[in-house]
């Protein structure tokens, strides 16, 4: 059987074939929806490489046959958790918040916020201190609902604690505002004040999954640098979805790389990768562009 490029039997602990990689392409697929392309294949080792050693397995092979002669193991968690990238930070994409300020300032109270892949936490939490500046107030009407794929990452997020280098971009007074800072053991780090944290609801969601444990409507949803992970149907599937779960007037954010006019014509593009349903609800509303 030959070697998946790159990866050699001589330089790695574990022989890694292009059958092996095949094979966990189709399997993440059809569990996740997420499309790894072929240069991910040292990624895939690295971080499968890990499962390996601790469930003392001592090939590929075996793990997967292990995988597809259990559906139903804990293992299928680690697995996906394994090949999920959460790559995020605080008020990433910074463009979008002014605006998402600017629309909850106009809205009816309550207000419901589903961030859809909230990755470890940062960016539920810049929403919720959007929202609090929006309001000059520590509770707003705003609840947000914040899931993601990866069980791990969910964990981290429900403790809001991060290392103090991940407010180095933030400004001081937005920092002494919405975080306590740790002292003692936890000196280096800060929490999110209880008042965000409570803010957010944080659960674990599967967007290719056949069934959502969340109902509708939203004045808004984010979905940002998630669908560059699935293919053209995939994300069809997704915006499809989205949309009898949003308020016809609520706004869609994307990522900088993603468009979605190109997939479905059940969005319209209002302003820098943020959409609204294409309803008559919508176009009455759009008094401009959203810059």
């Amino acid at each position: 059987m030959p070697l998946a490029a790159n990866v050699s039997a001589t330089s790695k602990e574990f022989i890694f074939t292009a059958r092996d990689f095949a094979r966990i392409r189709a399997m993440i697929y059809e569990r996740a929806g997420i499309a790894l392309s072929e240069h991910k294949q040292d990624m895939v080792y690295g971080r499968l490489a890990r499962r390996l050693r601790v469930i003392g397995v001592t090939t590929f092979t075996a793990y997967l046959d292990h995988l597809e002669h259990n559906h139903t193991s804990a293992e299928w968690e680690a697995f996906t958790n394994a090949l999920t990238t959460n790559l995020t930070s605080f008020f990433r994409e910074g463009h979008h918040f002014p605006v998402l300020a600017g629309f909850l300032k106009n809205r009816p109270p309550p207000i419901r916020i589903w961030c859809s892949a909230s990755s470890t936490g940062e960016e539920p939490y810049s929403i919720a201190m959007t929202a609090c500046e929006a309001y000059s107030s520590l509770n707003p009407p705003v609840r947000i609902i914040a899931t993601d794929i990866d069980t791990n990452v969910l964990e981290t997020a429900e403790t809001g604690i991060y290392a103090i280098e991940r407010l180095e971009k933030m400004p001081l007074p937005r920092i002494k505002r919405f975080f306590l800072k740790g002292n003692g053991n936890n000196e280096g780090s800060v929490r999110v004040r209880k008042e965000l944290r409570d803010m957010v609801h944080f659960q674990q969601l599967n967007l290719l999954a056949p069934h959502w444990s969340i109902e509708g409507p939203f004045d808004s949803i984010f979905c940002r640098n998630v669908m560059i992970y699935f293919d053209k149907k995939s994300q069809l599937t997704i915006l499809n979805r989205f949309a009898p779960l949003m308020k016809p007037d609520g706004l869609l954010f994307a990522g900088h790389s993603e468009n979605f006019t190109n997939i479905t014509d059940k969005f319209v593009l209002r302003g820098k990768t943020v959409y609204s349903l294409d309803s008559p609800v919508a176009r009455a509303a759009l008094t401009g562009t959203i810059k």
